[in-house]
């Protein structure tokens, strides 16, 4: 008895539990909106097939209900025969056994025909949503109480405008249809708007081709051509062409520029221009079926046709296609612009700026340090211009000898010279050519003391010189004849080789060149004089090198440097004399290099040492 009881009681509770069941899927049933969406031709095929999921998406999120959406698709808008639409209505009625149908929603001019030739067998009841479909499509069907449309319209001529406004010089243009029952209503119509522009521009059609003659067509078009991409969902085969695939590989061929008036496609080779905007299509038609859904009657719904949005373009076709943007029309858009400055380093600006901001209050301190600064490199330049004045006073104390000897002949020439004058006058009858030719040789050697007075003046004073036009061999004789007479006291022998007209160093400071020279001849002797090798040979040498630039070689046959010394030889304060303050050839190449020459130093064959002086030519010269 107790186990009957006990099975008894299993088979109610199951029974209970069948009966829950069963109420909670009628609930379910009843808080669910069942949406028919009915595609033209297939979901994948433009325009609509950028439209639909953004459509499915927004119904789902704004209908107040959840909303279980069933789809079919118009296979047989694919090819010219006509399909067999009775079993196409069977199929769609099948869909829905004893349930109920909110709203019919056909996507495009092919199903929003369908749903109207057959209204009264498909779901008459249910109100009947026109969605992405021209108004001119579907304009000799009426339309009924329970039913409304989110339509389209528009003029394809614009975007023929928009190509001759862009790119003036087109000649032909290839209008791009289908071959579907579709595409043949546009391409007519086309036909029709087009002939305005006969006189100037020749239209190409992909009637009667397959899709290989298609790309053969994009392939040969002329220059000066442009495509306006439509739609092309087949071919003359019937081949179905889906996700824009002849527009993908019309772009790839990279021969013209392609218009389109749906943005679907838009930032992946599409140049722009008036465009449908696939969003906008969208939002509006979810919109109006979710008021549907909500219980308004659908022929009180009265929205106008959606017409092209404001003008956008691709700022990098404008340029891949030399489109000048002063030709767009007033309100355009141009998008994916290559960011400037501001664009890619606005952070790194931004921060930047904030932490000047954020330290205005060290501001004064660094001017002040800028300005002490200043007054430390202007002090460090005063005394490097002293420095260089001692040391040519210091080389004025070691010439000093071959400086009187260079005065004193000159001076003893005079005497000799005046006294022999005036002996060839006070002769009973005056040799007067004599008297004359004695005092022009006077003048001689006086101009001549005069100009060695005039060096040593140059070269030792501490007096800025106007920098000017600066002759390097001009400056080397000058030099020579400060140093000719020590130069042959410790039987040096001199070689010259100086070119006859140099190009000048423009903003030259004759003085500070001056003293480099006089410092590295200097050198050269000293060098060799320390040296017991027999064979003493200074050699100066002036030429003018590749792109005028002159070079000045002071090369000895002294003992060189050594390989330690030689890489530090130009720092301050190093030397190989042993009485050397090591500022000479630091003050040289310090000069030098103010005038924008460079001083280096090499080793001479088979031995001493070779200083060159590099200085950049001049134009022209």
């Amino acid at each position: 008895m107790r186990r009957y009881i006990g099975s008894t009681m299993v088979w109610v509770r199951s029974l209970c539990f069948a009966a829950a069941l069963l109420l909670a899927e009628h609930a379910t049933a009843n808080e669910l909106d069942r949406v028919l969406l009915l595609h033209s031709i297939g979901p994948y095929f433009s325009p609509w097939s950028s439209i639909s999921p953004q459509f499915r998406e927004l119904l789902s999120k704004r209908s107040r209900k959840p909303v279980d959406i069933y789809e079919a698709s118009l296979q047989g808008e694919r090819i010219r025969e006509a399909p067999e639409e009775v079993s196409l209505i069977g199929y769609i009625n099948a869909l829905f056994p004893q349930q109920d149908l909110k709203l019919i929603v056909a996507m495009g001019a092919p199903a929003t025909r369908f749903v109207l030739r057959h209204r009264a067998a498909l779901f008459p009841s249910a109100p009947l949503l026109i969605a992405s479909s021209d108004v001119r499509t579907f304009s000799d069907l009426k339309l009924g109480n329970n039913e409304t449309a989110c339509a389209t319209l528009y003029d394809p001529t614009v975007q023929i405008d928009t190509i001759l406004r862009l790119l003036p010089d087109t000649k032909d243009i290839l209008v791009a249809t289908g071959a579907a029952p579709n595409g043949d209503f546009w391409t007519n119509l086309f036909q029709r708007l087009f002939e305005r522009y006969a006189s100037h521009v020749t239209f190409h059609w992909f009637t009667g081709l397959t899709s290989d003659e298609m790309l053969k067509r994009v392939e040969t078009l002329p220059p000066r051509s442009a495509i306006f991409y439509v739609s092309v969902n087949s071919d003359a085969r019937g081949a179905p062409l889906e996700g824009d695939a002849m527009l993908l590989r019309s772009l790839e061929i990279e021969r013209t520029p392609v218009f389109t008036h749906v943005d679907s496609y838009f930032g992946r080779g599409i140049v722009g221009g008036p465009m449908f905007s696939s969003r906008e299509i969208a939002e509006k038609c979810a919109e109006v079926a979710v008021r549907l859904l909500s219980g308004e009657n659908a022929g009180d719904i009265k929205i106008p046709p959606i017409g092209l949005a404001a003008a956008v373009y691709d700022w990098r076709q404008l340029q891949r296609w030399h489109i000048s943007e002063s030709l767009l029309p007033p309100g355009s858009t141009v998008q994916f612009r290559e960011p400037g400055l501001w664009e890619q380093y606005r952070l790194y600006i931004a921060a930047f700026v904030a932490a000047l901001l954020v330290q205005a209050a060290l501001i004064g301190w660094l001017v002040s340090e800028h300005w002490r600064r200043q007054a430390a490199e202007a002090q460090v330049i005063n005394q490097m211009h002293e420095m260089a004045r001692m040391n040519r006073v210091a080389t004025m104390g070691e010439f000093s000898a071959a400086l009187t000897h260079e005065i004193r002949q000159p001076l003893a020439a005079i005497a000799s010279l005046s006294s022999a004058g005036l002996n060839w006058l006070n002769k009973k009858v005056p040799d007067l050519d004599e008297a004359r030719a004695s005092l022009e040789s006077v003048i001689k050697q006086t101009n001549r003391a005069d100009d060695v007075i005039k060096s040593v003046r140059a070269m030792f004073s501490s007096e800025t010189k106007v920098k000017t036009e600066v002759n390097l061999s001009d400056l080397v004789r000058r030099v020579l004849t400060l140093t000719t007479s020590g130069i042959r006291q410790n039987n040096i022998v001199l070689e010259t080789d100086l070119a006859d007209d140099p190009p000048p160093l423009l903003n030259g400071d004759p003085v500070q060149l001056q003293q480099v020279i006089l410092n590295l001849v200097n050198n050269a002797v000293e060098a060799m004089i320390t040296s017991d090798h027999w064979a003493r040979i200074l050699s100066i040498v002036t030429r003018i090198g590749e792109e005028g630039t002159i070079f000045l070689t002071v090369a000895d046959t002294g003992p060189g440097f050594d390989a330690k010394v030689s890489k530090d030889i130009f720092r301050a304060f190093v030397t190989t004399k042993p009485q050397g303050m090591g500022m000479g050839l630091s003050i040289c190449r310090t000069i030098v290099e103010q005038h924008g020459g460079q001083l280096t130093l090499a080793a001479a064959k088979p031995r001493g040492a070779v200083l060159t002086i590099a200085f950049p030519g001049t134009k022209g010269g």
